[in-house]
């Protein structure tokens, strides 16, 4: 039994296609995805994240606690600030990438992938046993619903959303004082919501989470308020094209348990002079000798249907690796995608061929982000 969010009937009442993602059922698209992944990058769009698992981690050994098990350094955090950052087993593979926020003192939110809910806690709960009582891990994911407003508009519109200055974590006047990558609690309604200025498309946007029943409200104004700028509500397709154009890794794509985050190109969120933390002897290793493998960008030089994962490819008549992220990208009008390759392919302008259907068709590898403004 797929699990819904309390989105389920607004998404059905939209004309949205539901789809099987990370055991819920949940929205890919409304009218296309195209129409959709357009209107982020151009005014706005609203998303269904409720999927999102949150866990609460508190107490006096939250700080030490997090920064032994994830790579980025916990302690540049002022509360109210969050960071991207990843969580690795003892050989450096990642077990989920996620944003770790710092809401007070000993109080951290972390937002974890939805198909990594289960084997995140067993790993969280594993690495905490012993804490003597001066930790709390909790898988709070159960409390909350959460949306995403994405796109250059938003910030025209979503102060008449959620009015008022911040009553916890970042203290600013309003949602739209908030910058990159800072959280703040704002009132709502009967309620209270936690918004950081975040996103998962490249665009300027932000992340609301908050009880059932308030998020199912903020849906409802947020689709009012936003529908003369041009907001639209999107689904998972649109999300994966956005993230795929400014090479946003996915879990179970870009990263696994086998892939390092020097291989995956996101080595600069990982804190090598912080001192000890699982994977780092690997990671410093990966550091000092170079990786051996990387993912990299890549456009379809000629015509081709879109590039799909685990399409090979080739260089010099050779299979040297495989697809792990492909589409049609939306703005450019052309097939993208991202891939495995050994390192002596991975520069910028590399010929290679995209395997598709058979027959190979030409690409180059490209610089990160594909898709500039």
């Amino acid at each position: 039994m797929l699990k819904r969010t309390v989105l389920h009937a607004e998404h059905l009442k939209l004309g949205g296609k539901l789809i099987e993602f990370g055991g819920w059922e949940m929205p890919v698209q409304y009218t296309s995805i195209t129409d959709e992944h357009l209107a982020v990058r151009q005014s706005a769009g609203v998303f269904d994240i409720s999927h999102m698992g949150e866990v609460t981690v508190s107490g006096v050994g939250a700080e030490g606690f997090l920064n032994r098990i994830l790579t980025n350094d916990i302690r540049k955090l002022a509360p109210g600030e969050g960071q991207y950052t990843l969580m690795c087993n003892e050989s450096g593979g990642v077990i989920d990438d996620l944003y770790a926020y710092k809401l007070s003192q000993g109080v951290y939110l972390l937002v974890i992938n939805a198909s990594r809910i289960e084997v995140d806690m067993a790993w969280l709960e594993a690495q905490a046993a012993g804490g003597g009582g001066r930790l709390d891990v909790l898988n709070s994911s159960h409390n909350y619903a959460a949306l995403a407003v994405q796109g250059p508009r938003v910030r025209e519109f979503l102060d008449r959303c959620l009015s008022g200055p911040s009553n916890c974590a970042a203290r600013v006047g309003c949602v739209t004082d908030l910058k990159k990558n800072q959280i703040g609690g704002f009132p709502f309604d009967h309620g209270d919501v936690l918004v950081s200025r975040t996103g998962y498309t490249g665009e300027d946007g932000f992340e609301i989470i908050g009880r059932d029943e308030t998020i199912l409200k903020v849906w409802e104004r947020v689709l009012v308020e936003g529908q003369p700028f041009g907001l639209k509500p999107c689904g998972l397709g649109a999300r994966d094209t956005l993230r795929t154009e400014v090479c946003y890794p996915l879990y179970g794509h870009e990263l696994n348990e086998n892939t390092t985050p020097l291989e995956a190109g996101v080595g600069f969120f990982v804190s090598l002079d912080k001192g000890e933390f699982n994977g780092r002897l690997v990671l410093a290793g990966q550091k000092a000798a170079g990786v051996t493998r990387k993912c990299v960008a890549f456009k379809m030089t000629g015509k081709s249907a879109p590039p799909r994962p685990h399409y090979p490819i080739w260089a010099d008549g050779a299979h040297v690796g495989e697809v792990v992220s492909g589409t049609q990208s939306p703005c450019l009008n052309l097939g993208i995608g991202m891939g495995y390759v050994p390192v002596q392919f991975a520069k910028p302008d590399t010929e290679i061929e995209i395997e598709i259907r058979g027959k190979r068709f030409a690409a180059a590898v490209v610089p990160k982000p594909i898709y500039r403004k």
